[in-house]
């Protein structure tokens, strides 16, 4: 009895420790979000976007080893490196990074622990691969996972899934596209991915499927149109799906 009370009180211990670090990294992601290394129009989108509470829901700590896929014009890393660079973290960023994110992002406040690997490998032509760093605990990809052919996309997520430490968890966000719906020119949905399929191809390379978050979901958009129209752009209905290597 004795034995079993010290392991609940051990298992009450660590949670409310959890609880704390996460509270702590919500700070941070907050205090990086206010950063002055912030675009007016970055800090815009943040309403829409709603950068801390995905963050909160991938389970980001702030000492953390994380790579970024496909970081674009940095929206994410600014307040990304921040966060883990100020505290022991370390961010790395990985496919399509461009000379000028290199150049003009990597080299800003707050972003010395920042570096890149596989730089030449671009969404629209990734073949089988291995990241050149490892030992991540955390991977992420915002808007990107529609753009790879399905090979692509496996080639990538069979990297990432090497990649990560067992236990680390790979975050994803994009566009819906509704259940089964083919490729179409005429339904405008190429930027658009159907989150059932992505749940399948994860599955398929290893993962397993944690949770998912209606955080961005839009209700107004009926996925009919492409994700840049107007009235549509900046208001897609969007998935948010939690994945984690097993242990």
């Amino acid at each position: 009895m004795k034995k079993f009370l010290l392991v609940i009180l051990g298992m009450f211990v660590s949670s409310q420790v959890l609880a704390a670090d996460a509270a702590a990294t919500s700070v941070k992601i907050e205090q990086a979000l206010g950063g002055s290394i912030r675009a007016e129009a970055e800090v815009a989108r943040d309403a829409n976007r709603k950068p801390a509470e995905v963050l909160e829901f991938f389970g980001l700590e702030d000492n953390m080893k994380v790579l970024e896929i496909s970081p674009a014009t940095g929206y994410w890393s600014k307040f990304l490196g921040p966060t883990l660079c100020n505290n022991g973290g370390e961010l790395v960023f990985s496919v399509g990074v461009s000379d000028g994110f290199e150049d003009d992002v990597m080299s800003l406040d707050g972003l010395g622990c920042t570096s890149s690997v596989n730089s030449g490998i671009s969404l629209q032509n990734i073949p089988e691969f291995s990241f050149d760093d490892a030992g991540f605990d955390m991977v992420l990809t915002f808007w990107n996972l529609h753009n790879p052919s399905a090979e692509g996309r496996r080639n990538m997520n069979e990297a990432v899934f090497n990649a990560l430490k067992p236990g680390g968890v790979y975050g994803t966000v994009d566009h819906t596209r509704r259940h089964i719906e083919p490729t179409s020119r005429a339904a405008q949905n190429g930027r658009r991915l159907d989150p059932v399929l992505v749940i399948k191809e994860m599955i398929d390379v290893g993962f397993e499927f944690v949770d998912f978050s209606d955080m961005h979901y839009h209700p107004e958009d009926d996925l009919s149109k492409e994700v840049g129209t107007p009235g549509v752009r900046g208001n897609t209905d969007r998935w948010v799906l939690k994945f984690r290597k097993p242990q």
